[in-house]
């Protein structure tokens, strides 16, 4: 029989089960490591359809002698977490980076971080990476790439994660440019409608409304 469960929260409601365990022990060593491995998440998902979200790694128990588990809300008020299923109670709960996804322009796909930053962003050659509305421009030798974000917010977050990756990587090999000049906006909306990108997708500046 299956103890333990590991389940992923969006905003206090169970997303998806990840992996079921029938000792304690496995269980923790598990959740302990996807845990260390999220930190190297450096952009995550903070809204979905236009409204803010939160994930969590939780790592939840089916056994009797659980106690129960609290946490402390904005306002330092404590709170029970209670499931769903009463059955279940929670070990432990840590808040969790569910990876974004940028949207690339050019090949009409959605692409992850991890992806995009080996593929687009390697440490051979030099890269100038630019800010154009909720959008990335890649420019690498002659060979130019465009991805969209949900919204101008994302994409200012985005670029600090990358150059905050890059400063902790040591790496010198890309230019970041996040507050471009208006000659360097009118360069850059040259140089893509001039690759076939409409001017209407360039002006654009979020996917999604940010809703409440």
């Amino acid at each position: 029989m299956d103890n333990f469960t590991i389940v992923l929260f969006k905003n206090k409601v169970k997303k998806k089960i990840i992996k079921k365990f029938k000792t304690k022990v496995n269980a923790t060593k598990y959740y302990k490591n996807l845990i260390e491995e999220n930190k190297n998440v450096f952009f995550g998902v903070e809204t979905e359809n236009g409204k803010k979200c939160v994930y969590e790694l939780a790592l939840v128990s089916k056994m009797d002698e659980s106690s129960p588990y609290f946490v402390r809300d904005d306002f330092g008020r404590t709170i029970k977490i209670e499931l769903e299923d009463p059955n279940y109670t929670i070990v432990e709960i840590t808040p969790y980076r569910k990876e974004e996804q940028l949207y690339d322009i050019k090949n009409k796909t959605k692409i992850g971080v991890d992806k995009f930053m080996r593929k687009h962003l390697p440490k051979i050659g030099v890269k100038l990476l630019s800010k154009i509305n909720n959008k990335i421009v890649i420019q690498h030798d002659s060979d130019i790439n465009l991805f969209s974000l949900k919204s101008e917010d994302d994409c200012d977050r985005f670029v600090d994660g990358v150059s905050n990756y890059m400063i902790n990587k040591g790496r010198i090999d890309t230019i970041i440019v996040k507050d471009s000049s208006p000659q360097q906006k009118k360069y850059l909306y040259d140089l893509l409608s001039s690759n076939g990108i409409p001017k209407s997708v360039l002006y654009r500046r979020f996917t999604t409304y940010k809703r409440e």
